[in-house]
């Protein structure tokens, strides 16, 4: 059946209404009286407005097909759309109509054709075409070719549907291109906000890594530490060691005095902060543990009751314990250097080293030799052989001048000092260290050379053993106060000899050389007579007002009470050695 031309195109547009035509003088328009079915029979120019102004490629094809029989005799078989993938049948436009072979589409290349529908005897597919190439396909059939009219009419629809399709393109296009140059504005935004925030981040940690870099090229230290850490944070910030003492502060409200946790609090701190791998919040501080190679060595901390604390913060902190470690492993090390090499001295000096060799040593230890020494011997039964006993020993003397040389011999700890012992101080300080009173310590007489610290630690030796095998067991015994004892026992050599001799006869053998006396003399007859003033007067040939005279002198010069039993006795012992054994030598 032959299809006719509509009358109307648009239900939407009258025939009274006139098409506007722009005139050659500003500001006038010219109206034509015609209708507009009389001015456009097949509404073409009412259907381009519709497809231009149409955004969706597939609709434009379909209205487009939809107008094709006002063009005349025609019928509009099927419409296609060029996509990435092929040619692609629109939808929607008559479900009664003949189908298209699809495959004999793709045969045309491109090209307009026939591809002769199976009812109407003529049949075309009109490329739809663009300045970017095919757009797509109107099939149109009819039951005789059209003539130069109708192919005229055919072919302006074609390419005002080409044109529109374009237009949608090129809008769809725009709109894609402002889509993405939008989105691409945006990514550029959020890529600038990011470097800004990532070159505030790198200067903050540069900053971070030059001050604390800084602070180890000086030498470093804890105050450096923390005062650099508060500088970068604006929080307080200390150093404690793992039992919480205060090591450091830097910044305001330093607690005084600074609260002393319990043991119990602290080691749970301390295993709550090891479970995780950098600061950890407790309570109101931010901490981190110094843990070079496994050993807990200090504590540093941020006071944040505000929880002021950023990722800069987090940085500062974790890099400032870094420095910490390093800091506190150095000073480890040099410290077990140091006592490696204060331990190897004194154990050379106890056994008897070279003096100038000694005296360098010990300036490069920091122990000056050139004083007066001491040797104490300190034994305390039921400690065991391990460094807790030697920095108990340790921390007892250090109220004393100066730091001692010390080492371990057995199950004694041996110092050189230059402090003597004040009484049984060092004694009582040992005990509340170690918590019994149970032990012993023997210290030697002065020692004016390294030369003399051999004997000095068998003096200190030999007054450990007498204290050790009195009835007081516990206690320090002094090698000056032990009287007779000192010749008794084994290894006594002559030098001990005359050493007792002097102590107790030294005045009385300086003023006979001296003055040409026999004070001496007379107090060994006397002490030989048993102290009878008779027998010691005949023995001595002097009258017995003279040895009474004598007597006296003696008491004077010497500062002796010869009425004190343990005073008579190491005189006696003195003259007997004084005589016999050195054979009155003055």
């Amino acid at each position: 059946m032959a299809r006719h031309p509509s009358r109307r195109l648009s239900p939407h547009l009258s025939d009274q209404e006139a098409t506007r035509h722009p005139s050659s003088t500003a500001g006038t328009e010219w109206h034509d009286p015609r209708p507009l079915a009389a001015l456009d029979p097949h509404g073409l120019l009412v259907l381009s407005h519709t497809l231009f102004t149409c955004a969706e490629q597939s609709e434009i094809v379909r209205l487009a097909m939809r107008h094709v029989s006002a063009l005349g005799p025609y019928h509009a078989e099927a419409g296609y759309l060029a996509t990435g993938h092929g040619l692609s049948r629109v939808p929607g436009h008559d479900a009664g109509a003949p189908t298209v072979d699809d495959a004999r589409m793709k045969e045309l290349g491109e090209a307009d054709g026939s591809v002769s529908p199976a009812e109407r005897p003529w049949n075309w597919a009109f490329g739809l075409r663009g300045a970017g190439g095919l757009l797509g396909y109107i099939v149109v059939s009819s039951h005789s070719g059209p003539d130069e009219r109708g192919h005229f009419l055919l072919s302006t629809l074609v390419r005002l549907t080409s044109a529109a399709l374009s237009l949608a393109a090129t809008r769809s296009a725009h709109h894609d291109n402002a889509g993405e140059l939008s989105r691409l504005r945006t990514e550029r935004d959020t890529a600038l906000r990011q470097l800004d925030t990532m070159r505030a981040q790198l200067h903050l940690q540069k900053t971070v890594h030059e001050t604390l870099a800084r602070i180890a090229a000086r030498g470093g230290g804890e105050d450096a530490i923390t005062q650099a850490l508060y500088e970068l944070t604006g929080l307080s910030a200390l150093i404690e060691d793992r039992f919480g003492n205060l090591r450091s502060w830097a910044g305001p409200d330093r607690p005084d005095p600074y609260p002393v946790r319990s043991s119990t609090h602290q080691e749970e701190m301390l295993r709550q902060v090891a479970r995780e791998a950098g600061p950890v919040k407790v309570k109101d501080r931010l901490i981190a543990l110094a843990r070079p190679r496994g050993d807990l060595l200090g504590v540093l901390a941020l006071e944040d009751p505000e929880a002021r604390a950023d990722e800069h913060t987090m940085f500062a902190l974790d890099h400032a314990q870094q420095s910490l470690a390093q800091e506190l492993m150095h000073m480890r090390e040099i410290i077990e250097v140091e006592l490696r090499l204060r331990r190897q001295l004194i154990d050379d000096l106890l056994e008897g080293t070279d003096e100038t060799s000694a005296y360098a040593r010990a300036e490069a230890v920091g122990h000056d030799l050139q004083r007066t020494q001491y040797v104490v011997v300190v034994h305390w039964p039921g400690n065991a052989p391990d460094d807790s006993f030697t920095r108990a020993v340790e921390q007892a003397t250090a109220t004393t001048a100066a730091r001692p040389l010390i080492t371990r011999r057995g199950d004694r700890v041996v110092l050189l000092t230059e402090a003597r012992p004040n009484d049984d101080a060092v004694h009582a300080a040992l005990a509340h260290e170690l918590g019994t009173p149970d032990g012993a310590i023997g210290v030697s007489t002065r020692c004016d050379s390294p030369g003399g610290v051999p004997r000095c630690y068998q003096e200190a030796l030999r007054a450990l053993d007498v204290r050790q095998n009195s009835r007081q067991r516990s206690g320090t015994t002094f090698f000056d106060d032990l009287g007779l004892y000192r010749i008794l026992g084994p290894g006594n050599d002559l030098r001990e000899l005359e050493g007792f001799v002097r102590e107790w006869l030294g005045q009385l053998i300086d003023y006979d050389a001296e003055h040409d006396t026999e004070l001496v003399e007379t107090l060994s007859r006397y002490f030989d007579c048993g102290g009878n003033y008779d027998d010691a007067a005949a023995a001595l040939t002097v009258h017995r007002s003279t040895l009474r005279y004598r007597l006296q002198r003696i008491r004077e010069i010497s500062d002796r009470d010869l009425a004190d039993v343990d005073t008579r006795l190491n005189l006696q012992v003195a003259t007997r050695v004084w005589k016999i054994i050195l054979g009155g030598r003055r």
